[in-house]
């Protein structure tokens, strides 16, 4: 914390476990996390308007926990940082379709569209023209009634 505030660098705050534990409520354990590492940020001098939150999709989550973190994602806008969502081509998209990794971009697609609509501001994906079509799309359709 106090190389980034040294160098007013942006900082991705990242939540991650060792291993899965089905019977941890995971939205408690993440809200957690991000609010005393943005206690940690702070006390270190670094801005909030340079601290992203990113929950970690697919690290030390079961697809369960993967699944209810996405569903409830405008909990963590409550927090009011950025977050990040990355869950291109993630296991929990091969869980879900039965496709390989090569053969995840409609279900990334739709992670990442159901992540923007729950209040994500920045997507990490792989097929980046694909997305920004996607998301062109989506947003023309949510705007058009004013």
């Amino acid at each position: 914390a106090r190389v980034v505030a040294a160098h007013n660098a942006p900082v991705v705050v990242m939540h991650n476990r060792d291993k899965p534990d089905g019977t941890l409520d995971i939205m408690r354990d993440i809200t957690a996390f991000f609010e005393r590492s943005l206690k940690i940020a702070a006390q270190a001098g670094i801005p909030a308007s340079r601290i992203i939150l990113d929950p970690g999709i697919g690290f030390g989550k079961d697809t369960r926990h993967n699944l209810l973190l996405l569903e409830a994602l405008d909990e963590l806008v409550g927090l009011g940082q950025a977050i990040l969502v990355g869950v291109s081509r993630k296991s929990l998209i091969g869980e879900l379709t039965g496709r390989p990794v090569d053969r995840r971009l409609a279900g990334s697609l739709a992670a990442a569209l159901a992540s923007v609509a729950r209040g994500a501001r920045i997507v990490r994906v792989h097929d980046v023209a694909e997305t920004c079509d996607a998301l062109k799309v989506w947003q023309a359709i949510d705007q058009a009634g004013g």
